[in-house]
């Protein structure tokens, strides 16, 4: 099993939502959160004054897979988050130990399937 973290643009999450699930996964969970790199903020004016800000909103995926769709999952996330500019994201790809459905007790490939 594999979890898959990727940061995005929050304007993409849509579309990756939709190529995810397309790719097998059968569920995720989402974050906004605030995140700072290469693309190093942005200014902008209120009220008159310029400030800059340096952390950007970004949205954050986990995803827990099977090992044999973890690819087409994070091809999906890659293809369908890309829009040619700085600041897209970034994808993380681990390995996942084990799995426990809470409520009926599945483990593993048994617990992240739909």
């Amino acid at each position: 099993m594999k979890m898959i973290v990727a940061v995005i643009k929050p304007s993409r999450l849509d579309a990756v939502l939709d190529a995810v699930t397309e790719a097998g996964a059968s569920g995720l969970t989402v974050t906004e959160v605030r995140g700072y790199g290469r693309q190093r903020g942005k200014t902008e004016v209120y009220r008159g004054a310029e400030y800059e800000v340096k952390l950007l909103p970004k949205v954050k995926l986990e995803i827990a897979v099977s090992s044999d769709i973890a690819g087409a999952v994070v091809e999906a996330v890659q293809r369908t988050a890309n829009t040619g500019k700085i600041g897209d994201g970034k994808v993380f790809v681990m390995d996942l130990e084990q799995a426990l459905r809470i409520r009926t007790g599945d483990r593993d490939d048994a617990a992240i399937a739909g």
